[in-house]
Protein backbone atom coordinates (compact mmCIF):
# COMPACT_ATOMS: atom_id res chain seq x y z
CA UNK A 1 0.00 0.00 0.00
CA UNK A 2 2.99 2.43 0.54
CA UNK A 3 4.44 1.42 -2.45
CA UNK A 4 1.28 2.55 -3.94
CA UNK A 5 1.04 5.63 -2.26
CA UNK A 6 4.53 6.23 -2.85
CA UNK A 7 3.75 5.99 -6.98
CA UNK A 8 0.79 8.03 -6.86
CA UNK A 9 2.83 10.96 -5.01
CA UNK A 10 5.68 10.72 -7.10
CA UNK A 11 3.26 10.85 -10.77
CA UNK A 12 0.66 13.71 -8.76
CA UNK A 13 4.27 16.04 -8.23
CA UNK A 14 5.34 15.82 -11.56
CA UNK A 15 3.07 18.24 -12.80
CA UNK A 16 3.97 20.89 -10.20
CA UNK A 17 7.76 20.41 -10.97
CA UNK A 18 7.03 21.09 -14.51
CA UNK A 19 4.96 24.20 -13.42
CA UNK A 20 7.53 25.61 -11.35
CA UNK A 21 10.52 25.10 -13.78
CA UNK A 22 8.33 26.98 -16.74
CA UNK A 23 7.22 29.44 -13.78
CA UNK A 24 3.93 29.25 -14.27
CA UNK A 25 2.88 29.14 -10.85
CA UNK A 26 0.07 31.44 -9.93
CA UNK A 27 1.66 34.16 -7.33
CA UNK A 28 -1.11 33.63 -4.80
CA UNK A 29 -0.26 29.83 -4.99
CA UNK A 30 3.63 29.95 -5.33
CA UNK A 31 3.50 32.14 -1.93
CA UNK A 32 1.60 29.33 -0.32
CA UNK A 33 3.65 26.94 -1.32
CA UNK A 34 6.85 28.66 -0.29
CA UNK A 35 5.65 29.32 3.10
CA UNK A 36 4.46 26.09 3.91
CA UNK A 37 7.89 24.47 2.78
CA UNK A 38 8.95 27.29 5.12
CA UNK A 39 7.47 25.98 7.87
CA UNK A 40 7.86 22.43 7.22
CA UNK A 41 11.43 23.58 6.98
CA UNK A 42 11.27 24.72 10.38
CA UNK A 43 9.65 21.77 11.62
CA UNK A 44 6.61 24.14 12.80
CA UNK A 45 4.03 21.27 11.30
CA UNK A 46 0.75 22.88 12.86
CA UNK A 47 1.77 26.15 10.66
CA UNK A 48 2.65 24.57 7.68
CA UNK A 49 -0.55 22.93 7.93
CA UNK A 50 -2.71 25.98 8.07
CA UNK A 51 -1.03 27.50 5.28
CA UNK A 52 -1.81 24.18 3.16
CA UNK A 53 -5.68 24.46 4.50
CA UNK A 54 -5.43 28.08 3.46
CA UNK A 55 -4.12 27.38 0.35
CA UNK A 56 -6.71 24.39 -0.36
CA UNK A 57 -9.75 25.60 0.87
CA UNK A 58 -9.48 29.18 1.69
CA UNK A 59 -10.60 31.63 4.78
CA UNK A 60 -14.06 32.06 3.84
CA UNK A 61 -17.07 31.19 6.26
CA UNK A 62 -18.93 28.80 3.38
CA UNK A 63 -15.36 27.34 1.44
CA UNK A 64 -17.80 26.10 -1.30
CA UNK A 65 -19.35 29.47 -2.36
CA UNK A 66 -23.00 29.22 -0.87
CA UNK A 67 -24.74 32.50 -0.47
CA UNK A 68 -28.47 32.47 0.27
CA UNK A 69 -29.17 30.64 3.15
CA UNK A 70 -31.73 32.24 4.62
CA UNK A 71 -34.67 34.15 3.71
CA UNK A 72 -33.64 37.15 5.93
CA UNK A 73 -30.67 39.22 4.95
CA UNK A 74 -27.04 38.70 6.72
CA UNK A 75 -24.42 41.16 8.00
CA UNK A 76 -22.05 39.18 7.08
CA UNK A 77 -23.20 38.00 3.20
CA UNK A 78 -20.45 40.36 1.73
CA UNK A 79 -17.92 38.21 3.18
CA UNK A 80 -19.21 34.87 1.31
CA UNK A 81 -17.80 36.25 -2.50
CA UNK A 82 -16.22 33.94 -4.95
CA UNK A 83 -12.33 36.04 -3.73
CA UNK A 84 -12.30 34.47 -0.17
CA UNK A 85 -12.85 31.36 -1.58
CA UNK A 86 -10.08 29.03 -2.68
CA UNK A 87 -10.36 27.97 -6.29
CA UNK A 88 -7.44 25.85 -6.34
CA UNK A 89 -9.22 22.29 -5.85
CA UNK A 90 -11.59 22.87 -9.08
CA UNK A 91 -8.45 21.97 -11.33
CA UNK A 92 -7.94 18.40 -11.18
CA UNK A 93 -4.10 18.66 -11.55
CA UNK A 94 -3.24 21.16 -8.88
CA UNK A 95 -6.07 19.17 -6.90
CA UNK A 96 -3.71 16.43 -7.16
CA UNK A 97 -0.25 17.91 -6.47
CA UNK A 98 -1.68 19.98 -3.65
CA UNK A 99 -3.05 16.37 -2.21
CA UNK A 100 0.48 15.07 -2.97
CA UNK A 101 2.32 18.23 -0.85
CA UNK A 102 -0.27 17.49 2.38
CA UNK A 103 1.31 13.71 1.64
CA UNK A 104 4.85 14.97 2.02
CA UNK A 105 4.17 17.41 4.86
CA UNK A 106 2.65 14.37 6.45
CA UNK A 107 5.59 12.32 5.69
CA UNK A 108 8.35 15.26 7.04
CA UNK A 109 6.61 15.03 10.51
CA UNK A 110 7.36 11.09 10.93
CA UNK A 111 10.55 11.54 9.76
CA UNK A 112 11.76 14.57 11.34
CA UNK A 113 9.28 15.01 14.40
CA UNK A 114 9.46 18.07 16.29
CA UNK A 115 7.57 18.85 20.04
CA UNK A 116 4.11 17.92 20.27
CA UNK A 117 3.03 21.38 20.40
CA UNK A 118 4.38 22.09 16.78
CA UNK A 119 2.55 18.88 15.11
CA UNK A 120 -0.19 18.14 13.63
CA UNK A 121 -2.24 14.94 15.06
CA UNK A 122 1.14 14.69 17.08
CA UNK A 123 1.31 10.42 17.73
CA UNK A 124 4.70 9.09 19.28
CA UNK A 125 6.26 6.43 17.84
CA UNK A 126 5.49 3.17 19.13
Amino acid sequence: MESATHTQTVAYLKPLFRTLKRKQMEDGLLESFVEIVQMTMDRDYIRANDAYLEMAIGNAPWPIGVTMVGIHARTGREKISSRYVAHVLNDETQRKYIQAVKRLLTQCQKLFPTIPSRSFNYQSPV
